[in-house]
């Protein structure tokens, strides 16, 4: 049987089953972050999957992602955080999106969108030291104030107040929730009494309980990766959901000495067997992997030999019996004894987010239950 030239599986089973781990170590709500194209896995399908899991909202970076999750039918409360400077929030409105609202011009947009009847449903987002977008401390009192009064006169409908920790160390994401305590304090004061507190994604809902609150983002953990040094998926009881083949499109034998790949940075030791195989940094390979990364072919384990080409690379595997056509695996859960994402995050230099985030539209995804 002849394996797909790229094919990237996505096991939807093991998406949902995330979630409903994770959902259950917690004890709270989950959303299920599927921005990114849901970190490369599919938006759409990975979306369903997570609810299936019992994600109780989704969470994307733009209004575009959100509105396109509902011309592919997700019915689901959808937040989007992220925004264009002077953007108007009408479609996300008419879409019935959530959002995340980081300044006083984005609480008038939002205003301006909604209306008596149908008050737009935000977010208010703190900043508590991440130093990216958030309500400034200097500004809260006036944005709290102002959101008090649109959500009165039916304009709005603070639904949610949130922020987002560093990961640089307990001490640190501490002293944000400390930030984000008295920033909740203070809307309290305003009589802002949302359905929903959020601050911790997939790190410190695992590792800081008292980051938990009402809600967690889920991402990374969604697809069954660690967002850990030093723990794999399995330690944290996750089950990878890509999978990463290719096939093998040419092999040749060549003696000691043989250049292989632009630039020669590997020349055959011995007499050897090189396959070729048609996945390139176009499609997301990290070029940065070049003579790193791991690949399993006729369930042996190989890496590539020089450098990452645009469409290709090569594997040396030496005096193996490997034809075209065989299937050649990147990456996927290494309980199945292949490489797993974090394994190339190590080989390039980078974290296993990038990986699979990173994999372009020229391969094709298979979703698989």
């Amino acid at each position: 049987m002849t394996a797909p030239l790229r094919e990237a599986t996505i096991d939807l089973d093991a998406i949902s089953d995330n979630t409903r781990h994770l959902r259950r170590l917690t004890g709270v709500d989950v959303i299920g972050i599927v921005k990114a194209n849901a970190y490369g896995h599919g938006a759409a399908d990975a979306a369903v999957a997570a609810l299936a899991g019992g994600a109780s909202r989704l969470g994307v970076v733009s209004i575009e992602e959100a509105v396109e999750l509902r011309r592919q039918g997700v019915t689901a409360r959808i937040l989007a955080w992220l925004h264009a400077p002077g953007r108007r929030f009408d479609d996300a409105a008419e879409a019935g999106i959530e959002l995340g609202i980081s300044s006083f011009a984005q609480l008038e947009a939002a205003a301006a969108a909604g209306s008596g009847r149908h008050p737009v449903a935000v977010h208010l987002k703190f900043e508590t030291g991440l130093s990216r977008n958030g309500i400034a401390p200097a500004d809260a009192e006036k944005v709290l104030a102002e959101a008090a009064r649109l959500e009165r006169i039916g304009r709005i409908r603070v639904v949610g107040l949130f922020s987002h920790l560093s990961n640089a160390s307990p001490e640190d994401d501490r002293a944000a929730l400390a930030a984000f305590d008295t920033a909740c304090a203070l809307a309290e004061s305003f009589r802002i009494r949302p359905e929903l507190r959020h601050l911790a994604a997939t790190a410190a809902a695992i590792d800081l309980p008292e980051t938990r609150l009402d809600a967690v983002r889920i991402g990374i953990g969604l697809y069954g990766l660690s967002p850990f040094d030093d723990r794999s998926s399995g330690d944290l009881g996750l089950r990878p959901a890509m999978t990463l083949r290719g096939a093998v499109a040419a092999v040749r034998r060549v003696p000691a000495g043989t250049g292989v790949s632009y630039g020669y940075d590997h020349r055959t030791a011995a007499e050897t067997t090189l396959a070729l195989v048609p996945l390139g940094y176009a499609d997301g390979v990290p070029r940065q992997a070049s003579g790193r990364g791991p690949v399993q072919i006729g369930g042996r384990r190989f890496a590539v030999a020089g450098r990452i080409a645009m469409d290709q690379f090569v594997v040396d595997v030496g005096d193996a019996s490997v034809a075209v056509g065989d299937e050649v695996v990147l990456f996927g859960d290494p309980a199945l004894g292949v490489p797993s994402a974090t394994d190339w995050a190590r080989a390039a230099g980078t974290i296993n987010y990038e990986i699979v985030t990173r994999i372009g539209p020229r391969v094709p995804r298979r979703s698989v239950s």
